[in-house]
């Protein structure tokens, strides 16, 4: 058995469909606890990593145990997972979390949730990814209403990854003893500018986009009306100051899984209809 939190996230829901696919029994935990749209066999189940109490009947029986970070109930969970006779935990990191800066808010999370992971006492492999290509969603609302589309960090390249190759990773490291102590960077397959995802997203639709880079000062109102004002001074010196680097493609994905992570133009042929 198999425990996956954030089972109805972009990576989790992934990693649930992956799991399942492979032929292993697979334990889903969401907050809703809903069953709609898993996998047939997949069981489901209601649970709050805030509030560990909810999650420590579904660690009865699991072998490996998929974790998001960033929550308050963490350490017990992993204690709880200890207990319950788990071998092996998978965290979400993100690349981020390989600057050490702590006094970034979101490396700074991620840091925190890895150090729990290290003193659990669990078998554990960090998957450390860039940006990922769902983050083009938010574009939906304006590319149905028109042909321009405004972008922020417009001079930022990245190597964003699908949430699929994310998931596949994390799909080896739970199945095998080979990723333990292991912190696995994974990317995209090539480096873009905000303005090539607009391109594609166009190629994908039919039409021709056309991207206009915000200014920084309209980014971070529109960021600061969504976001928590810390997280925005996070982005701000990812994408702005230059603290991280996404524009390096790293081999990782196909060393792990023996295919190459996809592209971004498959990505969004995939989910075009979530653009029309």
């Amino acid at each position: 058995m198999f425990l996956v939190t954030g089972a109805t996230g972009n990576v989790g829901a992934e990693l649930v469909r992956a799991l399942a696919e492979s032929g292993e029994r697979v334990r889903a935990v969401s907050r809703s606890g809903r069953s709609e749209g898993l996998p047939s066999g997949v069981e489901a189940v209601a649970g709050d990593l805030n509030r560990p109490e909810t999650v420590r009947a579904a660690l009865d029986g699991v072998r490996g145990l998929f974790l998001m970070p960033g929550y308050g109930g963490q350490r017990q969970i992993l204690a709880d997972a200890r207990a319950a006779g788990v071998r092996r935990v998978v965290l979400l990191s993100g690349l981020s979390a390989g600057t050490g800066d702590r006094d970034n808010a979101v490396a700074g999370y991620l840091l925190d949730a890895e150090d729990a992971v290290r003193d659990s006492g669990l078998a554990w492999t960090f998957v450390r990814p860039t940006s990922f290509m769902t983050n083009a969603l938010q574009l939906a609302d304006q590319i149905r209403e028109g042909d321009t589309v405004r972008v922020p960090f417009p001079d930022a390249r990245t190597t964003d990854i699908d949430p699929y190759d994310i998931a596949q990773v994390a799909l080896r490291a739970l199945l095998s003893d080979e990723f333990a102590g292991r912190v696995l960077e994974v990317t995209g397959p090539e480096a873009l500018l905000p303005a090539d995802r607009v391109r594609i997203l166009g190629a994908a639709l039919g039409r021709d986009l056309r991207s206009v880079g915000l200014e920084h000062e309209e980014t971070r109102m529109e960021m600061e009306a969504g976001m928590p004002k810390p997280y925005v001074d996070a982005f701000f010196s990812f994408f702005v100051d230059g603290t991280l680097d996404e524009s390096v493609v790293l081999p990782t994905v196909e060393q792990v899984t023996g295919r190459a992570p996809r592209t971004f133009a498959r990505w969004a042929r995939d989910h075009a209809d979530a653009f029309r």
